[in-house]
């Protein structure tokens, strides 16, 4: 059987390759795919095959030839910066950075939500047998749940979910805690401290109600999470904590979760397959979009990529973004450590933070999103280098990268 190939095309499946078809296949891919949207999908780059849910019917395509694989997807959504040619370069060619869940090999899985922007982070589920473990929740309960629906349907094992890990305290990859609660849910001690000591989902929702009238400020607050839903979540924090380094078992599959925070935020976690060579970075890793240094230092960042970097790894999947490789990794890290040397210099010349971050050249990262967080990331520097402990202001950061941002 021919290979097949799929278009996405605002939110239509549209044509097919000319000359992969006889006419009996293209019948059956119009019967099975000629729909107005597609619920969700797999698409598994270890086998010739996709499987998608189409106008609730559960379609198989099937594909002779690695490398002209069939993919379904969704554009990202209305209002978001489309993807970039830039961003793509880090993606692995065999899986498709579109909206949902893609097999890695070996019953491993990355849920993607592009653009990867505010808010738009990733998640994964580890299946062996009937066990199931998921890593991480999403940023509000109806995300979290169409992302569970969408597992459910597709692999058997997360019918039910037996355990979570929560690879840090933001509430884009723990809000939805609470739609797995009957899971172990493990998270580093410090992680676990700062999910109930940090943000709320109540102050999220009360700051969303209030920036219509916020001005500038506002309008920023809007632009980064007006999308989500922050209503109703209920704190759901980590029954079971670590520090350091723990192994757990999926079934059979052997996971080692890393400590690497303070970085990102202050307990940020790793999780390893070895025998799969698949890592989940949590926000270790944007990957097309600036990182946000909400914690420091820098030094334990840079540590961190260098773990990452020093593993025995094909497939990495970052907190936000198009799954990678070690280029990706190698990537973030030169960033950071340029943005350190460039805030270093500027501090040490007495400039102040918002100065500092209009000053140093963005050029080479220019193709990255959400380039606003350089005022964040200075500001942490800033801290380290001054011995300041406080610990940051998430307030006071919102509204000196308001100027920043560019929103559409």
């Amino acid at each position: 059987m021919p290979c097949w190939f799929i278009q996405w095309q605002t939110r239509k499946i549209g044509e097919l390759t000319s000359g992969l078809f006889q006419k009996r296949q293209v019948t059956r891919y119009r019967e099975l795919c000629d729909s107005d949207h597609t619920e969700d999908f797999v698409s598994c780059p270890s086998y010739d095959i996709v499987l998608a849910k189409v106008s609730g019917n559960n379609g198989v395509l099937h594909c002779n030839r690695i490398g002209q694989r069939a993919a379904l997807g969704r554009q990202p959504r209305n209002g978001r910066q489309r993807q970039r040619h830039e961003r793509r370069k880090h993606t692995m060619s065999k899986w498709q950075y579109t909206q949902g869940l893609h097999e890695l090999g070996n019953s491993t899985y990355a849920y993607l939500q592009p653009d990867g922007s505010w808010g738009w982070s990733n998640a994964g589920l580890i299946t062996d047998g009937d066990a199931s473990l998921l890593v991480d929740t999403l940023f509000d309960l109806k995300l979290t749940q169409d992302m569970l629906d969408t597992m459910r349907r597709l692999v058997p094992a997360a019918s039910h979910i037996d355990m979570v890990v929560n690879t840090h305290a933001n509430g884009d990859h723990c809000y939805g805690n609470q739609l797995v609660a009957d899971a172990q849910i493990i998270a580093s001690q410090k992680t676990a401290d700062e999910m109930v000591e940090g943000i709320q989902a109540t102050q999220m929702a009360t700051m969303l109600r209030q920036a219509p009238h916020m001005g500038p400020l506002g309008k920023f607050i809007i632009h980064a999470f007006g999308p989500f839903d922050f209503e109703n979540i209920t704190l759901t924090p980590p029954n079971k904590t670590f520090e350091g380094e723990t192994t757990i078992r999926v079934g059979n599959k052997n996971l080692q979760l890393f400590e690497v925070g303070p970085a990102h935020t202050r307990g940020d976690t790793l999780v390893y397959l070895p025998d799969e060579r698949v890592v989940f970075t949590g926000d270790i890793l944007f990957i097309g979009s600036h990182p946000i240094m909400w914690e420091g230092p820098t030094s334990n960042w840079l540590r961190a990529c260098d773990r990452i970097l020093a593993l025995d790894v094909e497939t990495i999947v970052p907190g936000h973004g198009p799954v990678t490789n070690k280029q990706g990794v190698a990537d973030v890290k030169e960033y950071l450590q340029y943005i350190y040397d460039e805030a270093h210099k500027r501090y040490n010349a007495g400039m102040s933070v918002l100065d500092a971050a209009q000053d140093i050249p963005l050029d080479r990262y220019a193709s990255w999103s959400d380039g606003e967080r350089i005022v964040v990331n200075i500001a942490t520097i800033y801290r380290e280098l001054s011995g300041d402990q406080t610990p940051p202001h998430h307030a006071n950061l919102f509204a000196q990268m308001a100027p920043f941002a560019q929103m559409s």
